[in-house]
């Protein structure tokens, strides 16, 4: 790494606060700020905006952000905010962006460009005219085509509202509720951004036992073992900045190695995790062994409707259900029926325990995502 490039990193990225975007699912925004506010590092002008949150700190604010939350979908860096009427104006300010920090000369860019009341409202032009600066800064870089290998595509963010420029890269790469954990996928799945708020508005915190009856692919078993572990989210996965020339891999490094010391894995089961599919359950074990979780997880091939744990040595705790609609179920008659079966058994089985049941939109026999017994 050149003087020169040494000299703008510490200007640019290390001793500057920056603006920040942190994308959050619909319903989840409140639980998100949450986690921002709450990350070891300062956080200043923390805010919910629509899609999320914006915030500012330094860069340990990015990496400590991408490691920490479980609810938010990518955290995006303002690198660029000017207005624009014409395509000269454009290219002047994009040509002052400096892309050497956050783009290496082979880097693959994707543009999402999304324009409102605005002159410059062709998106593919736009797109160009970016590009065009890039290669003016960097030479080569930004030419889209096919990726190189090992390497992380870099998404660039162009929103434009009146001729105002907002210009952010995604700090992220794959979108965070990919934990770097789960390698088998489900016929109905649920994100693990949704299943980890679930759980917080349960009050889930490792210290009860977690039923998972209709686990499928295992996403409320495995979160649970996350936050049971106190293992971060993105604790076993990569992200799109350590592919920037500005990357600082001793920092990182640190942020891992003190997350790493608070992890405290269990040597006894206490998420109970089941299915009546036998492949499901086979899968999910895989996966459980591979993250050294088989102690704290048990995993049994059972149906639902035949467990029943009322007896008194049982103790209390969250029962997670995200049952087979859609595609497992068919038709909308039948998943009717199903949730029906599924709120009685729950009534009359689990008295005294918490509940998160996962419903889709139309389906008349519940009322609410999460329910008490």
């Amino acid at each position: 790494m050149d003087k020169s490039l040494k000299k703008r990193i510490r200007r640019h990225v290390v001793g500057r606060s920056r603006k920040y975007f942190a994308a959050a699912p619909p319903g989840l925004e409140k639980t998100c700020f949450q986690e921002i506010t709450a990350l070891p590092v300062e956080i200043e002008s923390a805010a919910i905006v629509p899609g999320g949150i914006e915030f500012n700190g330094r860069i340990d604010a990015c990496y400590l952000a991408n490691l920490h939350s479980r609810t938010a979908n990518r955290i995006l860096l303002r690198i660029g905010e000017f207005s624009a009427a014409n395509f000269r104006r454009l290219e002047k300010q994009t040509n002052e962006i400096p892309w050497e920090l956050y783009l290496q000369p082979d880097s693959l860019v994707e543009f999402h460009v999304q324009t409102v009341h605005s002159r410059l409202y062709h998106k593919e032009a736009v797109s160009s005219r970016i590009e065009k600066s890039i290669q003016n800064r960097l030479g080569t870089a930004g030419t889209p085509g096919a990726q190189p290998s090992g390497k992380t595509p870099q998404k660039l963010f162009v929103r434009v509202i009146n001729d105002r420029f907002t210009v952010s890269i995604d700090s992220s790469g794959d979108l965070l509720y990919k934990r770097g954990v789960k390698t088998h996928g489900g016929k109905a799945p649920i994100r693990e951004t949704l299943a980890a708020y679930a759980l917080a508005v349960a009050g889930y915190d490792g210290t009860v036992p977690l039923l998972d009856p209709m686990c499928g692919s295992g996403t409320f078993s495995l979160e649970a073992a996350m936050i049971a572990t106190k293992t971060p989210p993105g604790f076993f996965r990569k992200f799109a900045f350590m592919e920037w020339p500005s990357f600082l891999p001793d920092r990182w490094r640190y942020f891992h190695e003190e997350a790493k010391k608070y992890r405290t894995l269990k040597s006894k089961p206490s998420i109970f995790a089941s299915d009546s599919d036998l492949k499901s359950c086979k899968a999910l074990k895989h996966c459980v062994a591979q993250n050294s979780w088989a102690s704290m997880i048990e995993i049994n091939h059972l149906d639902f409707f035949n467990i029943s744990p009322d007896t008194p040595d049982i103790e209390k705790g969250i029962v997670a259900i995200n049952p087979p609609y859609g595609l497992r179920l068919g038709e909308k008659g039948m998943a009717d029926s199903v949730f029906s079966d599924i709120i009685q058994h729950l009534t009359f089985h689990y008295k005294g325990w918490r509940a998160i049941l996962i419903a889709p939109d139309k389906i008349s026999s519940v009322s609410a995502p999460l329910a008490s017994f």
